[in-house]
């Protein structure tokens, strides 16, 4: 990357995306990309299936995730403006809010997140666990509501709210909907694929086709950008999308209102994409089998899952694979690793984590050297 990082370049789409409209003039090198690729040797894997993980979880930005993928298009639209200031919203360990709020201050634009808690500590503070901790400390601005004035209010409305008091007090905020997703955003994803394309073209890497993409949907922007670039591209790799938050029918609807807004006539949503439940309890509500699940992964393969969507969307997919081991035999099938390991920290006390003991020094054990030496 070198002296690129940070710095706003004219953009140029694939040449199988060059039809879409509107193209965007900019980007802002927010990434540390390519992310790499490695075959992820999970354990029970159905015969001659291969599993190889897409580490966006590597993209750099105090480990933002993809969402850095989005915000590349977002916030070059944001100075675009001449905006002074970014407003956001999302839950209290929203990796989308956070990665916002980081980014805004590389680009010294003061951020407003919104948070939704529940009710019952709506009017403390927060705290500073997870992703709520690099918020505060690169100054954004928190404001809380609860999950019910969420719900009964809309997102929309709610940052609009905030938009008309900054606009009241002389500021120029540029609003990013929940999870970075709407249209523009959609290139960063869109780019993925172009980058994936890449990467298999180099190298060692000419004669390996993905059979399936596989990652977590939420707010809709990534399946949205990771189906229609497989799907217009040379990939054709069939994606699933493993949903944490929303019923399948609203995440068609959404991800195809996005498709739509790109000028891709005649692309359905539910011809690109399949979507698989992975809610479970509910929205970064994780049971005791998906947090056993989270450490036997990290335990046998050394790969840390975020507890909200890619460790969601693992879960499920192993899942689905041992009802379904006919479904996925002999595929080559690779895994987005969408980032957001904060979150973890929001459910440490949960993971239930031993592997220590007091060392056992034996009476017999002197100083090197005959002298105690600190380091």
């Amino acid at each position: 990357m070198g002296l690129d990082f940070l710095t706003k370049k004219p953009y140029s789409p694939p040449s199988w995306a060059s039809h879409l409209n509107p193209i965007p003039s900019h980007f802002i090198s927010l990434g540390h990309l390519p992310t790499p690729i490695h075959k992820w040797n999970l354990p029970n894997l159905p015969n001659n299936t291969q599993v190889w993980l897409k580490r966006d979880d590597l993209s750099g930005m105090q480990l933002s995730g993809n969402k850095v993928r989005k915000l590349e298009f977002l916030l070059a639209d944001a100075a675009a403006q001449s905006a002074d200031c970014v407003i956001t919203i999302g839950a209290i360990q929203s990796n989308h809010c956070r990665a916002t709020a980081v980014a805004a201050r590389y680009l010294n634009l003061d951020c407003y997140v919104i948070l939704f808690t529940s009710k019952d500590i709506v009017d403390q503070d927060p705290g500073l666990t997870g992703n709520l901790l690099v918020e505060r400390l690169v100054g954004a601005h928190v404001e809380l509501i609860s999950e019910t004035e969420y719900a009964n209010i809309g997102s929309v409305a709610l940052t609009n709210h905030l938009k008309e008091k900054l606009i009241s007090e002389g500021r120029r905020p540029y609003v990013i909907p929940r999870g970075g997703s709407n249209s523009l955003a959609t290139w960063g994803d869109i780019e993925s694929i172009r980058e994936i394309e890449q990467q298999l073209q180099s190298g060692n890497n000419a004669d390996l086709k993905f059979d399936d993409i596989v990652v977590a949907c939420s707010s809709g922007g990534t399946v949205a950008g990771v189906s229609l670039g497989s799907w217009m591209s040379s990939l054709k790799a069939k994606v699933h999308a493993f949903s944490v938050r929303d019923e399948p029918d609203y995440s068609y609807d959404f991800v195809q209102a996005l498709i739509d807004g790109l000028g891709a006539h005649g692309v359905a949503s539910r011809d690109i994409f399949t979507i698989h439940n992975a809610r479970g309890m509910g929205y970064a509500v994780s049971t005791p089998e998906e947090t056993k699940f989270l450490k036997d992964i990290a335990a046998a393969t050394g790969v840390v899952l975020d507890p909200v969507y890619s460790g969601k969307a693992a879960y499920g997919l192993l899942k689905n694979m041992s009802e379904n081991p006919k479904k996925w035999e002999g595929r080559k099938i690779l895994f987005i690793h969408t980032g957001g390991l904060l979150g973890l920290y929001g459910k440490a006390e949960q993971m239930e984590v031993g592997n220590w003991r007091r060392m056992d020094i034996p009476k017999s054990a002197s100083p090197e050297d005959g002298i105690v030496k600190m380091f």
